[in-house]
């Protein structure tokens, strides 16, 4: 870029001009490599693949509901058990090739404790499908 003049014929001020030549040199030299690299982007190569019928088989996931009432009892699937074998539980679905998905449900005057203390065991067991479950309607009437 030229900032200023060599000849002394005029003012000593510096020319306001920008050299546009070296960018337009550049546009040019990707403007030509362009140009030679985009045939090359739609080549392909003919194939005829072979067929096949067989269905994809898709593991479901299990379901387990587990809740905590209000006096602090926990229920795997609607059988009341206590931490330790919810824990076993826990470990014993964590080693299985497809996690279960886990629905807690805590009634809402259960204490804190003893949620976190579910969401311990089962994380401890590796299992992270966990989902919380709540009734819609009392959500939709408080804001």
């Amino acid at each position: 870029m030229a900032f200023a003049s060599f000849d002394n014929k005029g003012s000593s001020a510096p020319v306001a001009e920008i050299n546009m030549v070296p960018l337009i040199d550049v546009m040019l030299v990707l403007l030509v490599i362009f140009i030679v690299t985009a045939p090359l982007l739609s080549h392909s190569v003919k194939l005829e693949l072979p067929k096949a019928s067989a269905q994809p088989v898709t593991v479901k996931a299990e379901k387990i509901d587990f809740s905590i009432d209000a006096a602090g009892v926990r229920y795997w699937n609607g059988q009341a058990i206590g931490r330790d074998e919810a824990a076993a539980r826990f470990a014993e679905e964590g080693r299985k090739p497809v996690q279960p998905e886990i629905h807690l449900r805590a009634d809402q005057a259960v204490a804190y404790k003893l949620v976190a203390e579910t969401l311990a065991d089962a994380s401890k067991a590796g299992l992270s499908k966990i989902g919380f479950v709540t009734d819609p309607s009392a959500v939709s009437g408080a804001q």
